[in-house]
């Protein structure tokens, strides 16, 4: 489906898969950007203008990255200044990233001459008003996938088309549908996603609660709030994947084509627990546990008393006490040692209300023979100081074509990158 929407734009026709639901042009006062976009035509927006990427904010942030720690023969380095950096979707042709925000903003952000800085940052689709469009993902052909709060937007061959403000659009799950807008709120609203194997985009539905009352878990297991949804190329075919989850933030497929992912566990229940999670879905329709468990086996007050379902997946990996990890890749570059090849970076955020603040830093999960994981330790630490203070919180991890690591810093607003020689 994504190779068919991709010759439908390159023929310089409507691709009627991502036209749906769009109104004529004829039977409104004004179409918006979006719209018009979906059609093919002009919005006549100027270009966003640059970011600036040297001077006192790129300096600061060079001094910073000097007191990051990191394996022998490894370095780290600015790629770019990206202001509030979340979820990053490398382009599979060129390299180019897109980088999602909590905000109102995509970054699209270029190296040209392949010097391993990024030379251009800018808004993506200036024209087109998002809502909170963290999450990014790219299909092997080349689709970029937005995840806003309560929208799916796809963007054909994006890479090709992203320097011109008017680029090829269109809607794969409506304003207002990929939840209920009765569940729409400030709390766990960053999504994530990731193609899979299968070609279905999968994304992560955080749910807006701590611990939600019991009178929403029905609504919630029918939407796939609280787990993990899965849809068609062209959004169509929509099917919860995965149930009792709190708000994963990070998730990615490995060689055997199954989904791990992070979750973030209960807030409140003390600085030691309950610990956060590492998850392996192996198939459709599993249960992870939450609301029953607040994170591994730890139980929620609010369920303390109830039966959990008796076949809930226990997590592959417990992670530190509200470290908040969040973004997570398979490592399979060319450019670390072998030791590396196959496992977990992990991006964990920081805690932002343990007594003692933990976290602000890139795990890695080594996984054994069996695919069990066998270890979790710090590879890259730094961020948050003796004293409490963050330098800057990572957020998510992500593979480049040349084998290199680049991390999100949504804190500093800046792409990392994390290199190795031997």
């Amino acid at each position: 489906m994504r190779s068919l929407i991709i010759a439908a734009l390159l023929a310089g026709v409507a691709a009627p898969a991502l036209a749906q639901g769009a109104a004529p042009a004829e039977t409104k006062a004004k179409t918006d950007d979006l719209q018009k976009l979906e059609g093919f035509h002009s919005t006549n927006t100027q270009p966003a203008p640059e970011i600036p990427q040297t001077g006192r904010r790129a300096d600061a942030i060079r001094k910073n990255l000097s007191k990051i720690k990191l394996p022998d023969g490894f370095k780290i380095d600015l790629y770019a200044v990206v202001p509030d950096a979340r979820a990053i979707a490398v382009g599979p042709n060129a390299g180019v990233l897109f980088v999602g925000t909590r905000k109102s903003k995509i970054y699209t952000v270029t190296d040209r001459d392949k010097d391993r800085v990024a030379d251009e940052v800018r808004a993506f689709a200036p024209g087109i008003e998002f809502k909170i469009p963290n999450g990014v993902c790219f299909s092997k052909d080349g689709v970029l996938t937005v995840v806003e709060q309560n929208r799916v937007l796809a963007f054909p061959a994006a890479e090709f088309f992203y320097e011109n403000p008017d680029v090829a659009a269109g809607v794969l799950v409506k304003q207002g549908e990929l939840i209920p807008a009765s569940e729409e709120s400030f709390n766990h609203t960053a999504r994530v996603c990731r193609v899979g194997p299968d070609g279905k985009t999968y994304i992560a539905l955080g749910q807006p609660y701590n611990v939600p009352p019991a009178d929403k878990l029905d609504l919630y297991k029918k939407a796939g709030i609280g787990g993990i949804i899965r849809i068609d190329a062209d959004g169509k075919n929509r099917e919860v994947y995965a149930t009792g989850i709190r708000n994963s933030v990070g998730m990615d497929f490995n060689t055997d084509k199954t989904l791990w992912f992070t979750d973030n566990q209960v807030d409140g229940m003390g600085d030691d627990k309950p610990p956060g999670e590492l998850n392996h879905a192996t198939k459709p329709g599993e249960n992870f546990g939450f609301p029953w468990f607040g994170g591994g086996a730890v139980r929620t007050v609010e369920y303390k008393d109830q039966t959990p379902p008796a076949d809930a997946v226990a997590p592959m990996a417990e992670l530190p006490p509200h470290a908040a990890d969040l973004g997570m890749t398979f490592y399979n570059g060319k450019q670390f040692p072998a030791a590396y090849k196959g496992g977990i970076f992990i991006a964990e955020h920081g805690s932002w209300n343990r007594t003692q603040p933990i976290g602000a830093r890139v795990m890695f999960a080594k996984l054994g023979a069996d695919g069990k994981v066998e270890s979790v330790k710090p590879f890259a630490e730094g961020w948050l100081t003796g004293d409490g203070e963050y330098l800057g919180r990572p957020v998510d991890v992500a593979v480049m074509l040349d084998g290199s690591l680049l991390v999100s810093d949504d804190s500093a607003g800046a792409i990392y990158r994390i290199s190795y020689e031997k």
